[in-house]
């Protein structure tokens, strides 16, 4: 299968070129996608230079922060132009590990949406703070049981999706940002007929760089998941 993986990217100059490199490694059928907000920090740069050297390596550069949902539609259409048979979504920061990405690709043979899980047996989380795993545990139980799909990891931004799910569940609407984000792209493919599964990860938190992750797009997640059961 072509498989690309779509990489968002605002400051990340720390960690790019790494996880570049460990993609790379897996070998042939693993393409990158680096969609870049105009970082200040010169991550496009680092990008650009390791595409000139590398054909799987692309990097699109957009002018300023416009968010994670939207560069990953953005990827997404990308993707569906150029024929790719599945993508991944996935943070810069190492906290998704690349070596999980090839089983987890394998797993598209009875699946069609496979997520990266903290909260399946042998999945978990590594260098989080008490507080920290409280607010993500609770907010995934809150969030299965109002959309009521089964999925345990909803706000996993870690995912190996087929591209004809991304034809079918009409992607261009959706307008929320962060975990909302991520947890209607799950429902929407679930209630649309499609097999979500889940493959455990361990979650390893950033070692470099800083959490974009806002109070308010928590909240805004929390409050979308009744317009979603509702709508």
């Amino acid at each position: 299968m072509r498989c690309l993986a779509i990489i968002p990217t605002y400051n990340e100059k720390e960690n790019i070129a790494g996880i570049i490199e460990r993609i790379i490694a897996l070998g042939a059928g693993f393409d990158i996608l680096v969609i870049d907000d105009g970082s200040p920090d010169g991550t496009g740069d680092v990008v650009a230079a390791i595409s000139e050297l590398n054909p799987s390596v692309k990097l699109l550069r957009r002018p300023g922060k416009v968010g994670l949902a939207s560069a990953y539609i953005t990827g997404f259409g990308y993707a569906l132009d150029r024929g790719y048979d599945a993508v991944f979504t996935m943070d810069a920061d190492f906290s998704h590990n690349p070596d999980y990405m090839p089983k987890m690709l394998d797993k598209l043979s009875d699946s069609d949406y496979v997520v990266g899980s903290r909260y399946v047996a042998g999945g978990g989380t590594r260098g989080w703070p008490l507080r920290r795993k409280i607010i993500s545990r609770f907010g995934n139980i809150y969030a299965r049981a109002v959309t009521d799909i089964g999925v345990r990891d909803l706000t996993s931004g870690f995912a190996c999706i087929k591209t004809e799910v991304l034809r079918s569940v009409g992607i261009s609407d959706i307008k929320t940002e962060g975990y909302g984000f991520l947890i209607e792209m799950k429902y929407r493919s679930s209630r649309a007929g499609f097999k979500v599964s889940e493959y455990p990860i361990i979650f390893t938190d950033r070692a470099a760089g800083k959490s974009k992750i806002s109070k308010s797009i928590i909240f805004e997640a929390m409050l979308l998941v009744w317009k979603l059961r509702f709508s």
